[in-house]
C-alpha cells in the first residue's frame, strides 16, 4: 500500500493537490496536516500559478477528517492535542493566507476536518450524492475556534451552532442552501466542471484574482480602511494586464494577462 501523501501535479498556471489516502477515504494524520500545510505555501509563494484545485483520491470522499486511530498515540491527552492543534491550525492558516485561488473538488464525504479544509477554499464544487457534516460531538470534542472561523465565515454563527450541536450528516442540497457549497453538480461532472471553473479563473488577470482575494476578506473586517487601503483599490490602474485587458476588450480578442 502506497504511503498517504500530499501530492502536487501541475498542468499550464493550474496546480491540483491531492489529499492521497484513497485505502482509508483520505481521513487526514499529523503527517499529511503538515504536508498539506508545506505544499499550499510553496504553491502560495509561485507567482507562475493562478489557481489551485484541492482534492482527495479517489471519487469516494474528500475527507472525512483526521484518523480516529491517531487518537490513542497523538491526541490523547490535553499536552498531545495542543500539539497536534497548533500543527492542523497552521495549516488552516496557509490556506487562508494563500494568494491564488483556491477550488476544493468534492467527491464523496466532507465532514469533520475534511468540511474545515474545504472551508478555507474560495470555491466548493460538489457532486449530488456528496455528504457533509460536523458530527464530533459523538467523540467528546469540540471544534477549536481556529477550525470554526471558515465554518462560520460560509454559514453563519447560527447555522454553524445548528451544525455543531446536531451533528447531522447532510447532503449536497442542504450544504448548498447552508451556504457551505458554491455549486452543485452531477456526480459524473464534478471533475469536469471543477477544471472549467479553474480555467475561467486562471484566464483572468492574476494580480486582480489576488487583490479581490484581499479585499473581500478585508470587507469582513468591521475596521474602517486605512488611506493605504483604499488607495490600493487604483493600484489595478498602473498594471500591464489593465492595458492589455482594456486594450483587448476594444479589440475584441482574448486577453493574454502576464501577471504584472
Amino acid at each position: 500500500m502506497a504511503e498517504p501523501t500530499i501530492s502536487v501535479e501541475r498542468e499550464g498556471t493550474i496546480a491540483t493537490v491531492t489529499i492521497d489516502r484513497e485505502a482509508k477515504l483520505n481521513a487526514m494524520t499529523k503527517d499529511l496536516w503538515r504536508m498539506l500545510g508545506e505544499r499550499i505555501d510553496e504553491l502560495s509563494a509561485d507567482d507562475g500559478l493562478r489557481c489551485i484545485v484541492l482534492r482527495g483520491a479517489g471519487e469516494k470522499a474528500f475527507s472525512p477528517g483526521n484518523d480516529i486511530g491517531e487518537f490513542a498515540t497523538d491526541r490523547s491527552n490535553v499536552d498531545q492535542a495542543r500539539v497536534y492543534g497548533a500543527l492542523m491550525h497552521r495549516t488552516l492558516d496557509a490556506l487562508n493566507a494563500c494568494r491564488h485561488p483556491l477550488v476544493a473538488m468534492i467527491h464523496g464525504i466532507c465532514v469533520g476536518g475534511g468540511l474545515e479544509i474545504a472551508a478555507m477554499c474560495d470555491l466548493r464544487i460538489c457532486g449530488t450524492s456528496s455528504r457533509f457534516g460536523v458530527p464530533i460531538k459523538n467523540l467528546g470534542l469540540v471544534m477549536a475556534h481556529a477550525e470554526l472561523e471558515g465554518l462560520v465565515r460560509l454559514a453563519g454563527s447560527a447555522v454553524a451552532l445548528e451544525i455543531l450541536l446536531e451533528g447531522r450528516i447532510f447532503d449536497a442540497q442542504e450544504a448548498f442552501t447552508k451556504g457551505l457549497v458554491t455549486r452543485v453538480v452531477p456526480d459524473t461532472d464534478v471533475t469536469a466542471h471543477t477544471y472549467e471553473t479553474a480555467r475561467r479563473i486562471a484566464d483572468g488577470a492574476p494580480l486582480v484574482a489576488r487583490w479581490h482575494k484581499q479585499f473581500v476578506r478585508r470587507a469582513m473586517d468591521p475596521a474602517p480602511l486605512t488611506a493605504a487601503e483604499r488607495d490600493e483599490g487604483f493600484a489595478c490602474f498602473g498594471t500591464e494586464d489593465f492595458r492589455t485587458g482594456y486594450r483587448a476588450f476594444l479589440d475584441k480578442v482574448k486577453p493574454e494577462f502576464k501577471g504584472r
